[in-house]
């Protein structure tokens, strides 16, 4: 299955999908220094929330997909060099609404989970 959407993403700072089906995306994310916000190597939560953003996205998989809006709970901190997976999976879809429900793991771990409204237009916005 091809990617339709985000086709210029930065997958070092978003992330790489790593499985497409319909309706389900599973995006891995090595952390970098660059993502660190002090000197324990904390990273910062807005690239954990794109990681979870482009995994709902690519699960929706279509040209016109955007965000409408999100429920998240961070749930455990991440650190630099940890490889995080989210795995996204569209639970229902009315009209032009796509709902996904995203979480995030760190080995058998869960750091973050959310529920995502996604808007399919009929262009781009």
């Amino acid at each position: 299955m091809d990617i339709q959407t985000h086709q210029r993403i930065d997958a070092d700072l978003c992330g790489r999908p790593v499985r497409l089906e319909d309706g389900f995306s599973l995006v891995s994310l090595l952390t970098t220094p660059r993502m660190s916000v002090d000197a324990l190597g904390l990273v910062h939560g807005g690239f954990i929330f794109g990681l979870a953003d482009y995994a709902a996205m690519i699960a929706v998989n279509h040209p016109h997909v955007v965000l409408g809006a999100a429920d998240v709970k961070f749930i455990k901190p991440v650190r630099v060099g940890e490889t995080i997976l989210a795995e996204a999976r569209q639970t229902r879809a009315e009209g032009k609404k796509r709902f996904v429900s995203v979480q995030i793991m760190r080995d058998e771990e869960k750091v973050f989970e959310g529920a995502f409204v996604c808007f399919v237009l009929k262009q781009g916005p």
